[in-house]
């Protein structure tokens, strides 16, 4: 069960090309984001689509994988873990992201 504690599945549409950064040793990050729906009826009996975007990280042979055949709009599946991080802008303002970070990638 403690693999379970912190584990994010998702199938969405990619909303931008992903952007690749290369650092030192030529170790490759992978960031991008993508759009999951949900369609459901409100209590009018109306339908409603709900668009929900996630921001995406992957490394290494994973960011190689989506660097070569991901594109904007391509269908995909991952799997990862939720995390939090923040920083301080060029102002000087506290800005926070959460993002899931992939171990898992599938094309669809």
């Amino acid at each position: 069960m403690s693999t379970l504690r912190n584990q994010v599945q998702l199938i969405g549409h990619v909303g931008q090309e992903p952007e690749i950064k290369t650092f030192e040793g030529e170790k490759k990050l992978a960031q991008l984001s993508i759009a999951t729906n949900e369609v459901y009826k409100n209590d009018k009996g109306e339908k409603v689509e709900e668009t929900q975007w996630h921001r995406i990280s992957a490394w290494g042979k994973t960011a190689e994988i989506i660097e070569k055949y991901v594109t904007k709009g391509k269908e995909i599946a991952i799997q990862g873990k939720l995390t939090h991080r923040s920083y301080d802008d060029k102002n000087g303002d506290k800005k926070y992201i959460t993002e899931v970070v992939v171990s898992e990638l599938l094309l669809l």
